[in-house]
């Protein structure tokens, strides 16, 4: 039996690349040899799952969520550059971990983004999950030479704060983008603001009260009303289409530099080359940290059950909340999740999380062989279309 290991990450436990190790050696404890493909959706982990799967990793030294100095990295391939918002000016940037959901910036991102320029690709890709910021891009902008200016002239540090202090933008002087596709790799579709907005539905995730979202929407729809009069008149339409409100407004930023936006998990099997690997696998074994009734909205492990075509997926979570008789609209084989072996939470214990992936890792054989010639008599040519 060949296998392929193509799990996205275990949020706040496991990377992608660890959770495909553990579950490999619980399949080489019985005897079964494995390829693992740690995945990526867009989120955090993107340029680590890159770079597991045959990207270099660059450092690049950015301005962390707040300002202060952070050692980020970017993944390089060939003439494409990934660079990821968790890992420049996301939450993992914050000191000690402090959320400052009004003063966070995503500077840090355009600063790398600048960088990955320098190495002439055609293709860079933005990964957006893990923001700490709702600044609408505003940090982007600035690092691409917007000046934020306030009504007695001086110019604003960019922050969700400084949204409502623009009184005029100055775009005369920002870098204008090389022949380069950029693109936004998010499966977030909310608009920028309103109540599916950016601060409305993320903001309370990044530390903001009731009253810091409502400042914050209102900083949004100023800054969409400010680049409307202030040479960007299509900035209501980008606004208003999905995905902009993504990354704290990061998506709707991008696409006003020309960016287009495109569906995280689809677009990293593309580029990692999950059809290859699957043409020549009989099992499929994938996962991440939750499957939910939001799931069949294009999260990874879904996609990659569609992907899969004719070979059997098994879905290894750490947590399941899809009810068995519903197993089957989830395009799964079967499920496992840590929560149904411990009553500990595994997604703040890497180590048990760890234990339990090698144990399932060798149960999912044992129930593979055990029914194996059903499985090969339903999928006769287990192979990926």
């Amino acid at each position: 039996m060949r296998v392929l290991i193509a799990p996205d990450k275990f949020k706040g436990s496991l990377t992608a690349a660890e959770v495909a190790g553990w579950l490999a050696q619980g399949l080489a404890g019985s005897g079964v040899d494995s390829t693992q493909l740690p995945l990526a959706d867009g989120g955090d982990g993107s340029v680590e799952a890159a770079v597991a799967a045959g990207f270099t990793g660059r450092w690049c030294t950015v301005a962390g969520a707040i300002g202060t100095p952070w050692r980020g990295r970017m993944a390089v391939r060939g003439d494409t550059i990934i660079v990821e918002v968790a890992d420049t000016c996301g939450l993992a940037t914050l000191p000690g971990g402090r959320l400052r959901p009004l003063d966070a910036s995503s500077l840090g991102l355009g600063q790398a983004v600048r960088q990955a320029l320098l190495r002439s690709p055609r293709r860079v890709v933005l990964a957006l999950g893990g923001s700490a910021s709702t600044d609408g891009g505003m940090g982007l902008l600035a690092a691409f030479g917007f000046r934020f200016v306030d009504g007695a002239g001086r110019v604003l540090a960019p922050s969700g704060r400084a949204l409502l202090e623009i009184a005029s933008i100055e775009a005369a002087a920002a870098v204008r983008l090389p022949p380069v596709d950029l693109v936004v790799a998010s499966d977030v579709t909310n608009p920028l603001v309103g109540p599916e907005g950016a601060a409305a539905v993320y903001g309370p995730q990044k530390g903001a009260d009731a009253a810091e979202v409502r400042l914050l929407d209102r900083g949004l729809r100023h800054l969409v009303e400010m680049l409307s009069r202030n040479g960007f008149p299509n900035a209501g339409v980008l606004a208003a289409t999905p995905g902009a409100g993504s990354a704290g407004g990061l998506g709707f930023a991008a696409m006003l530099l020309g960016a287009r936006m495109t569906s995280g998990a689809e677009f990293f099997l593309d580029l990692l080359d999950f059809d290859r690997h699957c043409a020549t696998a009989d099992l499929v074994i994938t996962g991440e940290g939750r499957l939910d009734a939001q799931s069949a909205h294009g999260k990874l492990p879904v996609v990659v059950a569609r992907r899969a075509a004719l070979v059997p997926v098994i879905a290894v979570m750490g947590r399941n909340e899809i009810p068995r008789n519903r197993w089957g609209s989830t395009g799964f084989t079967d499920i496992y999740a840590l929560t149904d072996y411990t009553d500990r939470d595994t997604a703040r214990d890497p180590a048990l999380t760890a234990d339990l992936l090698v144990r399932i890792g060798r149960q999912v054989v044992s129930s593979s062989q055990v029914g194996r010639s059903a499985v090969m008599s339903r999928y006769p040519r287990s192979r990926c279309d």
